[in-house]
């Protein structure tokens, strides 16, 4: 497992004693957390309601606690675009198993049934954080790849294409009704904006993940 020194996790118990344990805990394998006491607190305050979290994170949710639940707050995290970089593992008791394992089903990482052992469960928390930094790159990567394909004039756009499908310059030059030359300097911008030096390297670079 890799070592996150900027993740955070988000604990959401309204056990002040769980909490400060699991902060504790989490401090032995150098971990940083932020305590909540309810999960409209989390709700209000956590940054991941606003925007994709730029480090690796994860959620440790009790599933029972007043007012809102850990499973109705666990759906509004679903529901967020940036979900899938926000895993979450549930503390459940005896009695809340099924409903956890129902909701491992449906998206959440894990669940630890309490009392849990304490290395198993920062052992989770870490790989959890590595499925959180694999989404964020992906993420970041294609937000870059957008960002890319955006500053492409249309006729940039246009030789792109014809370039990926394995077309040489003369005949990509036939099909715009353009020079040789011109179709090698859009070529050339095209290489440039998308970061790559070959059309297989631009290939690869647009290739579906």
């Amino acid at each position: 497992m890799t070592q996150h020194p900027d993740a955070k996790i988000y604990l959401v118990d309204d056990d002040a004693g769980v909490r400060e344990a699991l902060a504790w805990l989490l401090r032995t394998r150098r971990l940083l957390s932020e305590g909540y006491d309810s999960a409209e607190a989390f709700e209000g305050e956590a940054t991941i309601w606003t925007e994709m979290p730029a480090a690796p994170c994860c959620v440790l949710l009790d599933v029972r606690m007043p007012g809102m639940s850990g499973l109705s707050l666990f759906e509004r995290l679903l529901a967020l675009p940036w979900q899938a970089a926000v895993p979450v593992i549930f503390l459940s008791g005896h009695a809340d198993v099924p409903t956890a394992v129902d909701a491992v089903k449906r998206g959440a990482f894990d669940f630890c049934e309490k009392p849990f052992s304490d290395n198993a469960l920062v052992d989770r928390v870490e790989q959890a954080l590595d499925r959180s930094a694999q989404v964020i790159a992906q993420q970041r990567a294609q937000r870059e790849l957008r960002q890319r394909l955006d500053s492409l004039t249309d006729r940039e756009r246009d030789v792109m294409d014809l370039v990926i499908a394995g077309l040489p310059n003369k005949l990509v030059a036939d099909q715009l009704h353009i020079s040789v030359r011109t179709v090698e300097v859009h070529r050339s911008r095209v290489f440039d904006k998308m970061g790559v030096k070959s059309a297989v390297e631009l290939a690869n670079v647009l290739r579906p993940q």
